[in-house]
C-alpha cells in the first residue's frame, strides 16, 4: 500500500479539498470535459490593443465585442460590488472584471442547491475559487478608465479546481533545483522559460526543414540495441524479458544510419535521444538529443559547408541576422555565424591558441607537456600514442574557440570510423578526415569522411575491442553485423552529428543544458 503523499497534510491542500467538496455539493462540476475558447490572450490583446472596443457601459449592455477565453486564475482582488482578476494562458494574461449583478457561475443555481444558505454567484466566485484554478469566461471586451483591456465576465465556468497553491507571486520560484525538478511550476512562474522551450521547438522545425530541403529522408532507428557503438561512451544496460536477453540503450545513431546508406537510401537523417552513462555537468546530460545525417558521395568538406550554412540559416530565421548574442565570461559577445567559418587543423589550433608547435616536440617532450597541462596521470601518459597526446593537448585550448571554428584533420586515435586523410603526407602522420565545430569554447558538431574500407575498418574495430577487453569502458566493441554491411559496399559518405541541446543553448543564450531540457536528470529525492 502506498504512503500518503506529504502534500496531503498541507494546510492549503486541506482547505482547497474542503472547497472542492462544497463545490460538488452545490451542483457544479469542478472538472468538465471540454471548453472552446474563441481567443487566446495574445490574440485578444493584438486584436483590440489599438482599438477602442467600448467602455464598461457598452460591455454591460452587451454591445462591445463578445469573447470566450480560458486560462489559469493568477490574480484576484475583490473590490465591493466588483472584483478584478487575471487569467493566464500559454500566450499571456488578460484582465477580468467580475460584477455582482452580471457575473454568474455556469452550472450553478442557488435555488436548486441542496445546502442551507447557498452563496450568491459573486460569493461563489470570491469564496470558492482560488489562484491556480482554471476558468472559462464568456463576456464582453471593454477598456477601463486606466486604459487596460478587460473582459467583463458574464459567465464563469470552473474548468479545473487546483488543490495546491502556485509558487508565491512575489518570491516566484527561485530555487534552481526545484525549478528543474518541478518544471511545470517553473513554466507557470517564469514566462521566459516557456519562451525558451518554444524556441527549442522552432529550432527543431528549422533543422528538419533544412535537411528536407536538401533531399534527406528522416528515419527512425532502434533505441534498444543488442550491440552499442558509434561513440566513445559507456552504455546503459537493460534486460528484455520477452527474449530473455540483455539490451543496450543506444549511445549514437551512427551505425544503423550507415546501414541504410549501404541499403541505398542515399541521404538520411534522424533526430533522436541517445543515452550515455557518463557525468552530469553544465553541458552534459546522460540522456540528450542528437541529429545525425549521412549523405552518399559527400566528404567532410561538403559536410563542413552544409553544417555552417545550417547554423547561419537558424540565426537568420530566428533573428533576421547572422549574429547572435551569447554571454562569455560575464560579457555579452556577438557570435558571428556568417559563412564561411574559420578552419584550422588540430595542430594549427594548438599552435595558434596554446603557443605550442607539436611537430617541433619529441614524443617524450609532448608527453611531459600533456602531464603538465592536463589532468592526465603520468602512468597513463606513458601508454598514450602521439596522436592521443595531441588530442589531449588540444582540449587545453578549446576554451579559446569563441567565434565559430571547424577543427579539422584529427589523429586517427580519436575515432575508428573515419577515413584516413587523402593527402599522403597527412595520412602518413596518422591523420583522418574528421572535423569538429566549436563555438563559445564548446563542441557543437562532429563529422567525418566515413571509413568505407572493410579491411581497415575491421582492423580499427579490433583494436578498439582489445582496449575494451583491457578495461577501457568507453572503447568501441566489435560489431560483426555492421562489418557485414560494410563488406557489402558503403559508398563514399559524409556523416554529421550535432547536439541539439547545445544548439538550443547557443540560440537562446542559455548556459546550462538543464535550462533547455524540460526534465533534466536529477538525483532522486
Amino acid at each position: 500500500m502506498s504512503e500518503t503523499p506529504d502534500y496531503h497534510s498541507n494546510d492549503e491542500f486541506v482547505t482547497r479539498s474542503a472547497k472542492l467538496r462544497e463545490i460538488q455539493e452545490l451542483g457544479v462540476c469542478p472538472y468538465p470535459h471540454k471548453y472552446e475558447p474563441s481567443h487566446v490572450a495574445a490574440q485578444l490583446l493584438h486584436t483590440y490593443g489599438e482599438k477602442d472596443p467600448g467602455d464598461f457601459e457598452a460591455a454591460k449592455a452587451g454591445t462591445s465585442p463578445a469573447v470566450q477565453i480560458a486560462g489559469r486564475l493568477v490574480l484576484f482582488r475583490a473590490m465591493g460590488k466588483n472584483a478584478f482578476g487575471h487569467v493566464q494562458d500559454h500566450t499571456g494574461r488578460v484582465q477580468l472584471m467580475f460584477n455582482r449583478d452580471i457575473s454568474h457561475v455556469a452550472g450553478y443555481d442557488p435555488a436548486q442547491a441542496k445546502v442551507s444558505q447557498p452563496p450568491s454567484h459573486m460569493k461563489f466566485i470570491e469564496k470558492r475559487l482560488d489562484l491556480g484554478d482554471y476558468l472559462g469566461v464568456k463576456g464582453h471586451v471593454f477598456r477601463t478608465h486606466t486604459g487596460e483591456l478587460t473582459v467583463l465576465a458574464n459567465e464563469v465556468k470552473l474548468l479545473s479546481k487546483a488543490l495546491l497553491p502556485l509558487p508565491d507571486k512575489h518570491a516566484g520560484l527561485a530555487d534552481k533545483e526545484t525549478r528543474y525538478r518541478k518544471r511545470w511550476l517553473d513554466l507557470i512562474s517564469n514566462p521566459e522559460v516557456a519562451a525558451t522551450f518554444r524556441l527549442r521547438s522552432k529550432i527543431l522545425g528549422i533543422v528538419r526543414d533544412y535537411f528536407d530541403a536538401h533531399n534527406f529522408v528522416e528515419v527512425e532507428t532502434p533505441v534498444l540495441q543488442t550491440q552499442y557503438g558509434g561513440a566513445n561512451a559507456r552504455p546503459f544496460l537493460t534486460h528484455l524479458n520477452a527474449l530473455d536477453q540483455d539490451m543496450f540503450l543506444r549511445i549514437s545513431l551512427e551505425l544503423p544510419l550507415k546501414k541504410l546508406i549501404v541499403g541505398g537510401m542515399n541521404r538520411v537523417y534522424e533526430i533522436g535521444r541517445v543515452f550515455r552513462n557518463e557525468g552530469v555537468d553544465r553541458t552534459h546530460n546522460p540522456e540528450f538529443t542528437l541529429v545525425e545525417s549521412y549523405a552518399a558521395y559527400w566528404d567532410y568538406n561538403d559536410v563542413m559547408s552544409f553544417t555552417e550554412k545550417l547554423f547561419e540559416k537558424i540565426a537568420l530565421e530566428l533573428y533576421g541576422k547572422t549574429s547572435v548574442p551569447y554571454l562569455v565570461d560575464g560579457k555579452e559577445v556577438q557570435i558571428e555565424l556568417k559563412t564561411p567559418w574559420k578552419r584550422l587543423s588540430m595542430k594549427e589550433a594548438i599552435k595558434a591558441y596554446g603557443g605550442t608547435d607539436v611537430d617541433a616536440l619529441s614524443e617524450e617532450a609532448l608527453r611531459q607537456l600533456v602531464v603538465e597541462k592536463t589532468d592526465t596521470e603520468k602512468e597513463l601518459a606513458v601508454t598514450m600514442t602521439r596522436g592521443s597526446l595531441i588530442a589531449a593537448l588540444f582540449e587545453t585550448v578549446e576554451g579559446n574557440l569563441i567565434q565559430p571554428h571547424h577543427i579539422i584533420d584529427h589523429p586517427i586515435e580519436t575515432t575508428p570510423l573515419c577515413k584516413p586523410h587523402r593527402d599522403p603526407k597527412l595520412a602518413a602522420e596518422g591523420l583522418v578526415e574528421r572535423f569538429e565545430s566549436f563555438i563559445v569554447g564548446k563542441e557543437f558538431s562532429n563529422a567525418y569522411s566515413e571509413l568505407n574500407d572493410p579491411v581497415l575498418q575491421r582492423k580499427l574495430l579490433e583494436g578498439q575491442a582489445d582496449k575494451l577487453s583491457k578495461g577501457d569502458a568507453e572503447a568501441h566493441p566489435m560489431d560483426e553485423e555492421f562489418m557485414e554491411s560494410i563488406c557489402q559496399g558503403l559508398p563514399p559518405t559524409g556523416g554529421l552529428g550535432i547536439g541539439i541541446d547545445r544548439l538550443v543553448m547557443l540560440f537562446t543564450n542559455q548556459h546550462s543544458i538543464r535550462d533547455v531540457l524540460f526534465f533534466p536528470l536529477m538525483r532522486r529525492e
